[in-house]
């Protein structure tokens, strides 16, 4: 492993293979691209961001969602956020926010969170994100449906414009007029802020898994994405 402050390999831990092709499926190893980094290594900055990533609410041992591995480095997007931790800290905070701060419901929550790790095709966020759902109250055929870039039968209107607000934010990184008056109208103006934050948080984190190729945790499946490529 490389530490990140003097540039040098600290004996006993391999950097794993990378490149397009790797599942990401080893937790030991976390992303392909950056090292994933052991606790004992970590500077004042990088051990606060840890500990708020470790203990925040998706941090919990009854969280459905692993963040760290069995040798206590950290999954997901948060290994990279500790290359930069006064960004990773901002974004940590954003995202503890955007989970028990909002106006959304959980289930409204999960469905914007699962349309966007759908468009972009990110792994882990799948994985996080189908656990987050079920416990949100999502049932498995949403998931499936959301899943294959469908629209599911959503009976509450909240539910129905969350989903086709998150979906064009996704694709196009705009709302048309139309659907930007009824979102406003439906969720309100605070609500919709919230909605935009949140594809936007969303977003960000599934560029980093894309770019330092991080996969789901080891003996985890990765999910089966419909052929087409992510827009």
């Amino acid at each position: 492993m490389i530490d990140p402050l003097s540039g040098e390999d600290i004996p006993g831990h391999r950097v794993p293979p990378g490149g397009p092709g790797w599942d990401g499926a080893d937790d030991a190893d976390g992303g392909a691209r950056l090292p994933p980094l052991s606790p004992a290594v970590l500077d004042d900055a990088q051990r606060l961001l840890y500990e708020a990533v470790a203990g925040g609410s998706d941090g919990r041992e009854d969280a459905p969602v692993r963040r760290v591995d069995r040798d206590g480095r950290l999954l997901g997007p948060y290994n990279a956020m500790l290359y930069s931790p006064r960004v990773g800290l901002s974004l940590q905070e954003l995202g503890e926010a955007l989970r028990s701060r909002i106006s959304l419901t959980p289930r409204e929550r999960e469905i914007a969170a699962l349309v966007v790790a759908a468009h972009r095709r990110a792994d882990y966020a799948w994985y996080a994100h189908e656990r987050t759902g079920r416990r949100a109250g999502l049932t498995p055929r949403e998931i499936d449906i959301l899943r294959e870039g469908r629209a599911p039968l959503l009976a509450d209107a909240r539910e129905r414009v969350v989903y086709e607000a998150a979906r064009q934010l996704a694709a196009e990184g705009d709302l048309a007029d139309a659907l930007f008056t009824e979102a406003a109208t439906i969720l309100g103006r605070a609500g919709l802020v919230e909605l935009v934050t949140l594809v936007g948080y969303c977003s960000t984190l599934a560029l980093h898994l894309r770019v330092f190729r991080v996969g789901v945790p080891a003996g985890e499946p990765a999910p089966r994405w419909p052929d087409a490529d992510p827009g």
